[in-house]
């Protein structure tokens, strides 16, 4: 016979069963409300220069941490960490990385009739970039306004001393001082929204090898894998600029 622990037992006997508890939720009435719109006014929205779609090409060889029967599963996140449109030009400049989940099966013990082992798994970061030239096909966008400065002066006159007659006097700028006038423009920044990625990718294994040991004969080990990556990347182009909005009312 099992000694029963008393304490564990209480406690086990005092431990609350789990409990869902639900109540329906009345339906209750609403009245629809006509808006009162502005029929005329000037709103800084986002506006949409451009919408396209870039293929990036990817060609990345993954060293995994130890050998490996068989690639099980790869997961993928696209990833952007700039989206720069350079001012007064076409040229957008994208970068980012694919994040993969690599899951893998490894060998623990073998014999002529099969292997069995463990399910691994790897995350890495592959980096992509490129510059591609943008047609604006919806929108213009806003040119850059530069900075400038201006500098004035005040007339200033002068004694010539006594080589020259009294009368006479040496008028120019004042070279004592410094007058300026500086303008700066806030420009608005283009930005990128994205829409959609498509990931097309091919995975090999290029350094195989036959496992030590005994193994089924068509079973081999690898550390390395090559792949190759299509990216298809859709996104929007905007900028915050001011648009007149004219509206017309229901009852006009």
């Amino acid at each position: 016979m099992y000694e029963v622990d008393a304490v564990a037992a209480e406690k086990f006997i005092k431990k609350k069963a789990l409990d869902v508890k639900a109540t329906d939720q009345a339906l209750c009435d609403n009245t629809p409300v006509t808006p009162t719109p502005i029929t005329t006014a000037i709103a800084k929205i986002p506006v949409v220069l451009a919408e396209l779609t870039v293929q990036i090409n990817v060609d990345a060889k993954i060293n995994l941490p130890e050998p490996a029967i068989e690639i099980k599963r790869v997961g993928k996140r696209l990833k952007v960490t700039q989206c720069r449109l350079l001012q007064n030009t076409n040229k957008l400049f994208i970068s980012g990385f694919v994040r993969k989940n690599i899951e893998y099966s490894t060998r623990k013990s073998s014999n002529r009739d099969g292997i069995c082992g463990n399910i691994s798994h790897c995350t890495v970061d592959v980096p992509w970039s490129c510059v591609t030239a943008v047609d604006f096909n919806v929108g213009t966008p806003a040119p850059a306004l530069f900075n400038f400065e201006n500098q004035f002066e005040y007339l200033v006159e002068q004694d010539l001393g006594p080589k020259f007659p009294a009368k006479d006097r040496l008028m120019s700028g004042d070279l004592t001082e410094l007058n300026q006038v500086s303008t700066e423009f806030f420009n608005e920044l283009p930005f990128c929204e994205l829409i959609s990625a498509t990931i097309t990718e091919f995975n090999e294994a290029v350094n195989r090898k036959d496992p030590y040991g005994e193994n089924p004969f068509e079973e081999f080990e690898f550390t390395s894998i090559q792949e190759k990556m299509v990216i298809d990347l859709t996104l929007k182009i905007l900028q915050n600029q001011q648009v007149e909005i004219n509206g017309v009312s229901n009852n006009g």
